[in-house]
């Protein structure tokens, strides 16, 4: 498969007073044609930066970047507003994690459909049927009905659906979903999973799922970066990394998953809270909260080791043949 998004060596800092704040650092991933791939880690981990980060959509003020993000060959980091504005939407399609928030309150859902799709230069009466035919697509009842009302008459589920709808109907190659299963019930979730496997099934339609359930991934992702305070600490085969986890902040994520009722075993959690990191740290971000630390582990970062095929991890316990590179 060809490589359609290519991150490298890339990095994010928030301007805290004086300070920089390390949102993300050094961060490599690469993104294939017809692929989901999963981006998972605790809230705070920087998924959602790295998200908005590739379509340009964090404050300039308050931040600055670093490193290479690579679309089709194209370089988007530095783009002009007036250039980003052509791939966002059109090649890169963004589902946000609260669609209420995104949604315009007082424009009727599937007006802001029409919308979008006119923006292609399409009439708008063949974007009111295609708007139609595309609520149909996301299991809309009664799209007629649907299109008339406005986002707060929706429930969640619906307003997910009315998103997801505005999003692909400008045919993008790449789409990412911020959390697009927050706060659904799993009746509701697995509908919009459902959705998003068959865009890639049907349209070759490439998705980063930004997530922290694990469960989710482990339905519908090829492939999964593990990320922690704002750096990927693994990455692989969802199956590989699911199965064979290499990383200890990978393997306490698994063993924190809650296994049969709270009356058969003892839940785990990962003693302490994501940390914030400035500019100056240069080891190990896992370090202050992993059971098997050792003091090269503060001094300096680990290197990318390869486990097995394309299962890449970053720790100084693991032995065997240390690569360059970005992951793919």
């Amino acid at each position: 498969m060809s490589e359609l998004l290519k991150i490298t060596d890339f990095s994010v800092n928030y301007k805290i007073g004086k300070k920089q704040l390390s949102a993300i650092k050094n961060v490599d991933l690469t993104v294939n044609e017809g692929e989901i791939t999963a981006v998972v880690g605790e809230s705070g981990c920087g998924k959602s930066t790295l998200a908005y980060s590739i379509v340009q959509l964090l404050d300039k003020r308050k931040s600055s970047v670093s490193g290479s993000i690579l679309y089709q060959g194209k370089e988007l980091v530095g783009l002009k507003a007036k250039e980003m504005v052509k791939i966002r939407g059109k090649e890169i399609g963004f589902i946000f994690q609260n669609p209420l928030d995104s949604l315009n309150p007082v424009i009727k859902s599937g007006n802001q459909v029409v919308e979008a799709i006119c923006l292609d230069g399409i009439d708008r009466k063949t974007a009111f049927e295609k708007t139609q035919t595309l609520y149909e697509r996301v299991k809309m009842s009664d799209p007629l009905h649907q299109m008339s009302q406005y986002p707060h008459e929706l429930s969640g589920g619906m307003r997910q659906r009315v998103m997801i709808s505005m999003m692909v109907s400008r045919e993008p190659k790449l789409l990412i979903a911020d959390e697009p299963t927050t706060a659904l019930d799993v009746t509701i979730e697995a509908e919009i999973l459902q959705l998003l496997s068959e865009l890639k099934e049907k349209n070759n339609t490439s998705v980063l799922l930004i997530t922290h359930n694990l469960g989710v991934v482990s339905k519908i992702a090829d492939k999964v970066a593990v990320m922690y305070a704002g750096q990927i600490v693994e990455f692989g085969k969802t199956e590989d990394v699911l199965k064979n986890p290499s990383h200890p902040y990978t393997q306490m994520l698994l063993k924190a998953i809650p296994k049969g009722t709270k009356h058969d075993v003892k839940l785990e959690s990962i003693p302490g809270t994501v940390p914030r990191f400035y500019d100056t740290n240069q080891g190990c971000r896992f370090y202050n909260r992993c059971p098997m630390a050792q003091k090269k582990c503060e001094a300096f970062a680990p290197e990318k080791v390869k486990i097995d095929n394309i299962h890449y991890c970053y720790c100084h316990l693991l032995g065997g043949e240390h690569v360059e590179g970005t992951t793919d």
